[in-house]
């Protein structure tokens, strides 16, 4: 009589061990997308060496800098400014563009708290906004325009 209940357990250990091997991947997957996808140029550069040698003299020093220029190749703006949170895709003079978005979250100024977020939510944790802090226009896979935007005033403050 104890064996059907005894059977049963045991797939359920061996359902929560599946479970936990799924969750460990997925973790272990996540991380190493966030960590190669963000930092500093210099982590880029000696992630993706190969990248960084198809380029230019001029545009490595550039690109170590954290710098772009016209001209310069998607993946020496990716080495330079890293994954940007939008690709917008459009048409300009008779040709297909791709423009790369980069935000940047910023605090506004606070006068002590809480913060209110909602009916039922207050916290101390000051709110972060989202603005775009630089783009870059791409055609034929060549940087064509680029700029970086002022801070936005505070909102209201």
């Amino acid at each position: 009589m104890a064996y059907p209940y005894f059977r049963n357990f045991t797939e359920v250990l061996e359902q929560a061990r599946e479970l936990k091997r799924v969750a460990m991947k997925f973790g272990i997957t996540a991380a190493a997308l966030l960590f190669t996808s963000c930092g500093t140029p210099g982590t880029r550069i000696s992630q993706h060496t190969e990248i960084y040698q198809r380029l230019s003299s001029r545009d490595q020093a550039l690109v170590s800098q954290g710098q772009i220029r016209t001209g310069m190749t998607t993946d020496a703006v990716w080495l330079a400014w890293g994954t940007p949170e939008q690709k917008i895709p459009g048409y300009g003079r008779g040709r297909p563009t791709e423009t790369w978005v980069y935000l940047r979250y910023e605090t506004p100024p606070s006068y002590g708290g809480p913060y209110y977020y909602g009916p039922f939510d207050w916290s101390y944790i000051p709110p972060k906004f989202p603005y775009p802090s630089k783009g870059v226009t791409f055609a034929n896979g060549r940087v064509v325009f680029f700029r970086h935007l002022p801070t936005p005033p505070p909102y209201g403050w």
